[in-house]
């Protein structure tokens, strides 16, 4: 391989990653893999693999990975919402220039309903927020 392998590889998993030590340091030069724990990023747990002891800088280099982790999905989060926004414009301007009566009629109930319930989330949290500042 052109570079530098990372000592530690992390298989992403719905809720958080697998963990693998990357070794290769072995005779045949071959990269081996083996996984030393399962992290929950919701939670924070962090489960050895098998009966497994972590060393401390198994720890840092999990620690040091969950926090970017979870710095990249909130990102991603927000992202999410700008582009929900812009695509609420896009609705807006094809609802207002180019929907049909029957195209209309099949997403307005559905889109009315799904703004109401975000419209009056929006309010309350924005009212929270007046009191509380």
């Amino acid at each position: 391989m052109a570079g530098e392998l990372p000592d530690y590889y992390f298989r992403v998993r719905e809720n958080g990653a697998a963990v693998f030590r990357i070794d290769t340091e072995n005779r045949q030069r071959r990269i081996e893999m083996d996984q030393i724990a399962v992290i929950n990023i919701r939670n924070g747990e962090v489960k050895p693999h098998g009966d497994r002891t972590l060393s401390p800088e198994d720890m840092a280099e999990i620690q040091s990975w969950m926090a970017s982790r979870q710095a990249l999905l909130a990102a991603r989060d927000i992202d999410d919402i700008h582009r929900a926004v812009d695509y609420l414009n896009l609705t807006t301007h094809w609802a207002q220039s180019r929907a049909t009566d029957d195209q209309l009629e099949d997403v307005t109930d559905a889109l009315l309903l799904a703004m109401h319930d975000l419209r009056s989330v929006l309010v309350r949290k924005k009212a929270d927020r007046l009191m509380n500042g």
